[in-house]
């Protein structure tokens, strides 16, 4: 009988890249996978230990799967990712349940520790980060029509904030040929939707060529028969080039929609949290940005409640969102992190303030993304359908200005039947919350 195994994968679409990866070496060493953990012989848990709610979602997962397998509906629990590469040999004494407790550079070892685990063996082992590979064949585990590319490892900015440095490493970029390459198989295997990822995409190459290669980089993508759209997320504002806008405006390929975190805009803020921008810079950056690429849609993070961040500060921060009407927008209470710098700054805001200031700024973007979607009223849209809703009797999917589980959906009618990873255009007639609703027009 085979030995059914689930990775359950927390956290980032980056960390799910690593999840696809153990999900092919699994499958090919001849184990069963399974996509929910109570159906499973063996849990894989590819954990996220960014902040403290990822922490909190982490543990709380472990436990349920430390309950079953108490109850002897699981046999073995392997723990690996951010929080364990994070708390290592403290994970490893928290969490007995687990068989075994494991670096992210030890995923690579999957096999063999799960083949020690089974024969009775408790494995506890941390492997340099730089051994976690970069490059390998997946199993996509998205929707088939869309996949994330990974063309980095690790960070080297040090935001005083940020603990992904010292859970990750430096930054690593994956070299170019390589990339090429996974984007290839990535659309022999019928993606048509490539969705840039790094810890910061604009930095890929300057540690191997000594320049950013990202213009580059997609203009070989966009060569690529059989892709559709070429997404870009997590860029740097400082490292955004007239060259890499030049690419993006010029490509059709890439889908006129830029991820940018810029965390927030008050110059003294910015530069406690060692972000080299500033307020005038930023205000630069985005005219820029929407007279070259009119149609470009801007996605950002704020993070409010810094360490030190006055209520001047934060008024100056939501008066930012209302000027720059950003079309999609996440805003996080700062969360104090052990072993950053700024976890150890005096002037710590009560956690209270801190979420009720990030309340008020989703409040406001709620009111901005609905003056735009009143405004995409009429429009005709391409969408990629993602499904059928059967209760509602309806298809869902996305247009180009969504990037998939962060954004928006759009709801439609069709009188022909669709499927999943078709492409269609979509009249626009109601909008939902976030969300729009429209029609196929034949």
């Amino acid at each position: 009988m085979s030995v059914k195994v689930c990775v359950v994968s927390l956290g980032c679409d980056k960390n799910l890249v690593d999840s696809e990866r153990m999900l092919r070496k699994l499958r090919s060493h001849g184990y069963e996978l399974v996509t929910e953990f109570g159906d499973s012989d063996v849990a894989v848990v590819n954990t996220c230990g960014f902040i403290q709610s990822a922490k909190e979602e982490a543990i709380e997962t472990i436990l349920e799967i430390a309950a079953l397998k108490q109850e002897g509906q699981i046999k073995k629990l392997i723990l690996t990712g951010c929080l364990t590469e994070r708390y290592r040999e403290q994970a490893a004494e928290e969490f007995p349940e687990a068989d075994a407790v494991i670096g992210i550079g030890n995923d690579k070892d999957i096999i063999d520790v799960l083949d020690k685990v089974l024969h009775g063996e408790r494995i506890v082992q941390f492997a340099p980060k730089t051994d976690l590979e970069q490059t390998g064949e997946r199993i996509i585990s998205t929707l088939p029509f869309f996949s994330y590319l990974k063309i980095a490892e690790g960070c080297s900015n040090g935001c005083t904030y940020c603990a992904i440095p010292m859970i990750r490493g430096k930054y690593r970029s994956v070299p170019f040929e390589d990339v090429i390459a996974e984007a290839r198989q990535l659309a022999d295997y019928g993606v048509t939707e490539l969705n840039i990822i790094a810890q910061d995409t604009t930095r890929y190459g300057e540690d191997l060529y000594g320049v950013s290669k990202l213009p580059e980089l997609l203009t070989e993508l966009c060569q690529i028969s059989g892709l559709k759209w070429i997404r870009l997320l997590y860029c740097y504002p400082e490292r955004i080039t007239d060259a890499l806008i030049d690419v993006i405006a010029k490509e059709d390929k890439i889908v006129k929609y830029l991820d940018m975190p810029i965390q927030h805009c008050n110059d003294q803020i910015l530069k406690r949290m060692r972000r080299p921008t500033t307020n005038q810079n930023l205000r630069e950056l985005m005219q820029k940005l929407r007279d070259r690429i009119p149609e470009i849609i801007l996605r950002t993070t704020l993070i409010t409640g810094f360490p030190g961040e006055t209520e001047q500060q934060f008024n100056e921060l939501a008066e930012f969102v209302r000027d720059q009407e950003f079309t999609h927008l996440g805003c996080f209470a700062y969360s104090q992190e052990e072993g950053t710098p700024a976890g150890n700054f005096p002037d710590q805001i009560p956690e209270e303030i801190r979420q009720h200031r990030a309340d008020i700024i989703m409040e406001q973007q709620m009111q901005i993304n609905s003056a735009y979607n009143a405004r995409q009223l009429g429009t005709i849209k391409i969408a990629v359908v993602e499904g059928f809703d059967k209760w509602a009797g309806c298809y869902f999917g996305r247009t180009a200005a969504d990037a998939p589980d962060i954004d928006g959906k759009i709801f439609f009618s069709s009188e022909t039947k669709l499927s999943c990873g078709q492409y269609v255009q979509i009249r626009i007639t109601d909008t939902l919350d976030y969300d729009l609703i429209g029609e196929v027009v034949s």
